[in-house]
């Protein structure tokens, strides 16, 4: 039984102001070209004043997060792959030039399983805005 590739309790921290080019960019390549991500004069009529980011782009924040926590956390030959993101809740809007704080914290490790999960959470400013729980296992290197 391999040890823990990971301390439960670190947590890795990753910034990243959200741009105008990052929307743009986001909407092209997956299509969601919803008003609320690309019309200003629409969203001005709403609650929320201006257009928000994509829910699906932060998520993909937290998987940067989550790759930069794991890159070294490759113990006795195992590799860590991504089970997916379960739970995941976005609290509050992200708008454009916003910066984003990514926490991912560690919170389980099985150690007959090769699994762990982390809670990957945003913020702006220290406002909660998303959260989710990652799922981890760890498989050989070298399958043969």
């Amino acid at each position: 039984m391999p040890s823990a590739p990971i301390a439960v309790g670190d947590v890795p921290v990753f910034r990243r102001t959200v741009t105008e080019t990052d929307m743009v960019l986001f909407a092209g390549i997956t299509g969601d070209f919803a008003a609320n991500h690309t019309d200003e004069e629409y969203m001005r009529r709403t609650v929320y004043g201006t257009r928000h980011v994509h829910g699906a782009l932060v998520v993909g924040f937290m998987s940067t997060v989550a790759g930069r926590a794991l890159e070294h956390a490759r113990p006795d030959g195992l590799v860590p792959v991504s089970l997916g993101y379960d739970r995941i809740r976005f609290v509050r809007a992200v708008f454009p030039g916003q910066t984003l704080r990514l926490r991912y914290e560690f919170v389980t490790w099985d150690p007959e399983e090769l699994r762990a999960t982390a809670t990957v959470a945003a913020f702006v400013e220290d406002e909660l805005v998303a959260v989710g729980t990652h799922v981890v296992v760890w498989v050989p290197a070298d399958p043969a």
